[in-house]
């Protein structure tokens, strides 16, 4: 295998430009994009995040072939793949972009292409996910995560909450969430009446990160009333829990006025 050539011609491992321009530029180099099924464009629209690297090449007699991964983080978390291939086989030497959904049809393209017998097999080495595209630790829901972070915020009556800049990021850049329940055993300390329940919500942001606010609601109030606390890690959460629960009596904490 030798140093890839016109590698200039292609985007670097994590690109600055979005998901949109960059299949937008695959698309546009592609003969064969109009053979894409109309599903996978679909997803592609809405990805949130990409990662190109060069797969595969073998350079020889003049002759070039390369394959390329790009990879796509989708609003539900999931990753999608599309496979490039590049090669200067064609008369004229002119080089020439393919995109296939899969690795068999990446495979059966390449099988094709007249390249000398000592070319190399065709191996998939790397891993199917590049490592700037973590998979992803729950399954989300594309559907306004951003009023959903301003209802959690708003009912939340603790003064600890999240401060100012988390909850700016989660509301701009919020764009998918899921809500789990970590804990949750009424009258678990023998406290009669007392409710105390841990859930998890987790954000998946348009760069790929993940990040989690911590709900604990409880009845630990002078009144029993059910009080709503939200913090920004599972470990100030759980000391809340414990300090709820082992309290001989509960009194609200103040509220932070929100703008």
């Amino acid at each position: 295998m030798s140093v890839p050539y016109e590698t200039a011609a292609y985007e670097p491992f994590e690109s600055p430009e979005s998901p949109e321009e960059q299949l937008e530029r695959l698309l546009g180099r592609a003969l064969n994009s109009f053979e894409l099924p109309d599903e996978t464009i679909r997803l592609l629209d809405c990805a949130l995040a990409h990662a190109s690297s060069l797969h595969s090449a073998h350079h020889s007699a003049g002759l070039h072939r390369e394959t390329h991964r790009h990879t796509w983080l989708l609003a539900d978390g999931s990753a999608l793949t599309l496979w490039e291939l590049v090669h200067n086989t064609a008369p004229g030497g002119l080089l020439q972009h393919e995109v296939y959904v899969d690795e068999e049809e990446l495979h059966t393209a390449t099988a094709r292409l007249p390249l000398p017998p000592d070319a190399p097999a065709f191996e998939l080495s790397l891993p199917a996910r590049p490592a700037s595209v973590p998979e992803p630790r729950h399954s989300y829901v594309p559907d306004g995560s951003a009023d959903h972070v301003r209802r959690l915020l708003r009912r939340a009556e603790n003064s600890d909450s999240p401060d100012a800049e988390l909850s700016a990021l989660l509301l701009s850049s919020a764009s998918a969430h899921q809500i789990s329940q970590a804990f949750g055993r009424p009258g678990r300390t023998g406290r009669a009446g007392l409710s105390l329940s841990l859930y998890e919500h987790a954000f998946l942001l348009r760069d790929g990160r993940e990040i989690s606010l911590w709900e604990v609601e409880h009845t630990a109030t002078p009144d029993g009333r059910h009080m709503c606390e939200v913090y920004a890690s599972e470990r100030a959460a759980r000391a809340a829990m414990e300090s709820r629960a082992t309290a001989p009596g509960g009194r609200e904490r103040p509220k932070r006025r929100r703008a």
